[in-house]
């Protein structure tokens, strides 16, 4: 099997979470303390630390098919001690010899921040030169200009609206912070702060060098990751990246593989963590949005299933959750898991999102873009929520509104591709088709292998305006090259050959639809043009029989079909008596 990365021990990466946890609450730093709290948790009972794993990936991958992620369940762990010679011991040994007993003005000021008094906590540590203390009081300053900043934006431009307004404490941290980078002297958390300064000024480049720095030194801080993720923003530059190799890195790949859309390498990753960490939460919801982004929706659901059933009141993700059942218009499931999420935590963004779309099954526009706008003002860089609206102003034909709402998608995340996608489509609306090329463009960059993009690409190259058939065909090939499953690129191949006299591509492709829609069960319009095109076509090529094949299909349908097959059969029939003597064709037999 392939290494996690930085060898394994289950027991000593229980030690090593435990200290993190310790770490990084002590700082402030609570989304990573309880991501890493998480995966404490996730590891294997203890008494089995001791196995090494699955010897091969093959084994692991198998193991992981047939559980589906299922889980042991979480018994209480005994609390035995391993020793230091572990793997990664050299990092957390340098985060234990700076932890020394807190002084009282320390715990005056910790108590001051989980007050979330800001300003109170970095005036209690002036004059503080401890690591410890250094960082927390930076730490609060950021935060409380942070703060600030939100204020501002509500005052001035309201909670949904735009605003220039910035953190004032980023230019006084920079320099603080810099001064000692430089010499050497700055820690891995006061790096990783120094790190999202930099990102915040817009120095990307000079962002993601710091925070390797302080992933290298210290890999259990989640939140150095997740910041360093948000400034991988393509694959080159994630392999810039100069990164140790230790276990928390392959966490650290998966997760921008699965933002950078690459799904199928980043579900690799999780199959690979999986038997080192049977229990993890993160992995299970990671599985199931990677198997969501692939639009395996069934596996999805169930992978969401099983994660409620370990954890009944998470909200994390359970947004994406919704999504699934939308698409799936599961209308008992979705109201349940509204109903669940109220009852949970009625003021989460993630609860808000639920409840939109519950209102968007039932056409309830309106309702639904209510509960969006509340769940971004809970957060206003909530993106789906920003996505969701503006899918829901296109339904309610506010193109203005869809369109800010899309666009302030795109400026959260560039790599959300249903912005981009759902901007190429109210441009579409809009009749303004190469502005809708633009935005498809970006989407199809995004999902390569989504045929749904390619769909959108072509049918806005068959406009009257651009009427570029040739660039449409290449575009509908790449769809069905990509698992169209809709079959909207074979008809659409179909119907432009036929329209450019390009009937043996037309045939080819009516063919290869219809055999599809005949494995489906589905015989709509499509079926009944591709019986028709066909059965013409084999008459006009001689091949009568296969001809009649088509009309006596065509006769179990209603409407100008049925008499646009009869007169086929009566030519067939005509062609027939004058090579063969043959009795005359009863058509009174398909009357109805």
């Amino acid at each position: 099997m392939a290494k996690v990365g930085g060898g394994w021990s289950a027991g000593a990466h229980r030690v090593e979470l435990r200290h993190a946890i310790r770490h990084l609450r002590d700082r402030g730093l609570y989304t990573a303390a309880k991501w890493a709290a998480e995966q404490l948790v996730g590891l294997p009972e203890e008494k089995s630390s001791s196995n090494a794993g699955p010897s091969s990936a093959a084994a692991a991958s198998s193991e992981f098919e047939k559980s589906k992620l299922k889980r042991p369940s979480r018994q209480k762990d005994s609390a035995t001690q391993v020793g230091t010679g572990y793997a990664g011991s050299r990092y957390m040994q340098e985060a234990d010899d700076e932890e020394e007993e807190d002084d009282d003005l320390l715990l005056l000021a910790k108590a001051f921040f989980d007050m979330r008094e800001y300003r109170r906590a970095a005036h209690a540590l002036q004059g503080s030169t401890r690591k410890k203390a250094f960082f927390l009081r930076c730490y609060a300053t950021y935060l409380a200009g942070e703060k600030r900043k939100e204020e501002e934006i509500i005052e001035l431009a309201g909670p949904l609206g735009r605003s220039d307004a910035v953190n004032p404490e980023l230019a006084g941290l920079e320099q603080e912070l810099f001064a000692l980078y430089s010499k050497g002297a700055l820690d891995a958390f006061g790096s990783y702060l120094y790190g999202v300064v930099l990102h915040e000024q817009q120095r990307k480049a000079d962002a993601r060098t710091v925070l390797c720095v302080s992933v290298n030194a210290y890999p259990w801080n989640w939140s150095a990751w997740l910041e360093l993720q948000a400034l991988c923003t393509d694959h080159d530059i994630l392999t810039t990246l100069n990164l140790k190799n230790h276990w928390m890195r392959t966490f650290f790949l998966a997760s921008v593989y699965l933002d950078l859309q690459q799904n199928s390498d980043a579900l690799t990753l999780y199959r690979t963590l999986h038997p080192w960490f049977p229990r993890s939460d993160h992995i299970l919801a990671q599985t199931a949005t990677t198997h969501y982004n692939l639009r395996d929706f069934d596996e999805a659901e169930g992978l969401f299933e099983e994660l409620l059933r370990s954890d009944p009141y998470r909200l994390e993700g359970m947004d994406t959750y919704s999504n699934i059942l939308y698409v799936k218009e599961c209308f008992a499931a979705l109201s349940h898991l509204a109903h669940k999420s109220v009852l949970t935590d009625k003021y989460r963004p993630e609860t808000c999102c639920i409840i939109g779309n519950y209102y968007s099954l039932k056409a309830q526009h309106e309702k639904a873009v209510l509960y969006f706008k509340r769940a971004l003002r809970l957060n206003r860089r909530y993106l789906s929520a920003w996505t969701l609206m503006g899918h829901e102003y296109v339904e309610m034909k506010n193109t203005p509104a869809a369109i800010d709402a899309y666009r302030r998608a795109v400026d959260i995340n560039p790599r959300d591709y249903r912005a981009w996608y759902g901007l190429g489509q109210t441009y579409e609306i809009l009749a303004m088709p190469y502005y809708a090329l633009y935005y498809y463009r970006h989407a199809t960059q995004l999902r390569p292998h989504d045929a749904r993009m390619w769909c959108a690409m072509g049918q806005c190259y068959e406009t009257e305006q651009l009427n570029m058939h040739d660039a449409a065909i290449r575009c509908y090939r790449r769809a069905v090259s990509n698992s169209d499953r809709e079959g909207i690129a074979l008809h659409k191949l179909a119907k432009l050959h036929e329209s450019l006299g390009q009937a043996d591509q037309a045939a080819y492709y009516y063919r290869k639809n219809l055999e599809r829609m005949e494995a489906d069960q589905n015989e709509g319009q499509d079926f009944v043009d591709a019986l028709l095109f066909l059965a013409n076509y084999c008459k006009n090529q001689g091949s009568l029989e296969e001809a009649e094949k088509f009309c006596d299909q065509l006769l179990d349908h209603g409407g100008p079909a049925k008499e646009d097959a009869k007169a086929l059969l009566r030519e067939i029939w005509s062609v027939q008596q004058h090579t063969a003597s043959l009795p005359p064709l009863d058509l009174e037999l398909y009357s109805p």
